[in-house]
């Protein structure tokens, strides 16, 4: 099972982490903490010592009644981000955290490698038509509604099954396109409810029925400290009990704020089954 990253063919069999780099004021865990040059190359040097195979950029908190950013804010927030980061470690594979083509666009241009879409393209009609031009690997999440609204839409009969076909219908639409590097993403903490997120957890394994790699990201979400009556801060242990659980469940990328603990779960993953 491989996506192919500018040219590099990565190997998703033996699962991979990827590190998130937010550089919004307002993201739920380490908003406003990397604002300045020396921070951002601080953070992307430390997580990539520490094993991480991508770094996801996010500049639109996706959170909860996420307060709205313009497209020319996005823009002026993450490209430059990229440039800098490219500058000083050219090798690093760039994943985009965004659901507006004209970003991805942008973003792909100043040498990202992979498109990260909260809204699998219901947000942005051209978004398949950017991933397609530029076969890039192309990272769909389950949601519903927009950050702002998708906590009053978690109506679901049966809520797996009904994911399942929604990534059926979104497959079937980026083939159509010749989109080849497919990923997907249940979307934890999107349109669900504490209980639903652990229902779809709980039966995670039957993602591995439409045959593409799986990222799974519970970093530090509150799924994990409304259980622990703690905080975000106080949810690494829970995030790594719950990322193990994903690995066996099928995981081949895990997104988190903390890469070390996260590469760990994975190298004794590795032990166990390969």
């Amino acid at each position: 099972m491989t996506i192919n990253c500018k040219g590099q063919l990565i190997d998703l069999t033996l699962p991979k982490v990827m590190g998130i780099l937010n550089v919004t004021p307002n993201s739920f865990f380490d908003g406003g903490k990397y604002s300045d040059e020396k921070e951002i190359l601080s953070q992307v040097k430390k997580m990539l010592n520490e094993g991480a195979t991508f770094i996801d950029i996010g500049a639109y908190s996706s959170k909860p009644n996420a307060e709205f950013v313009s497209e020319e804010e996005e823009i002026a927030r993450i490209v430059p981000v990229i440039q800098l980061i490219l500058k000083h470690f050219p090798e690093t594979l760039l994943s985009i955290d965004t659901f507006r083509s004209e970003v991805a666009k942008l973003s792909i241009e100043n040498g990202a490698a992979l498109i990260n879409d909260i809204a699998a393209g219901s947000l942005d009609e051209k978004m398949f038509e950017v991933v397609a031009k530029f076969n890039v690997p192309y990272i769909m999440m389950h949601m519903r509604g927009t950050p702002k609204i998708m906590q009053t839409m978690t109506n679901y009969d049966d809520i797996v099954k009904e994911i399942l076909f929604y990534f059926s219908e979104k497959i079937a639409k980026a083939r159509t396109f010749g989109i080849n590097d497919l990923i997907i993403d249940p979307g934890f903490g999107f349109a669900k409810t504490l209980e639903q997120n652990y229902a779809v957890m709980k039966k995670m394994e039957l993602f591995q029925m439409l045959e593409l790699p799986l990222l799974v990201g519970i970093s530090r979400k509150s799924m994990i400290y409304k259980v622990l009556n703690s905080s975000a801060e106080e949810a690494l242990n829970g995030t790594t009990v719950l990322n193990t659980i994903s690995l066996t469940k099928g995981a081949n990328i895990l997104r988190v704020h903390d890469v070390k603990e996260a590469v760990e779960c994975v190298s004794l993953y590795e032990k166990l089954n390969f």
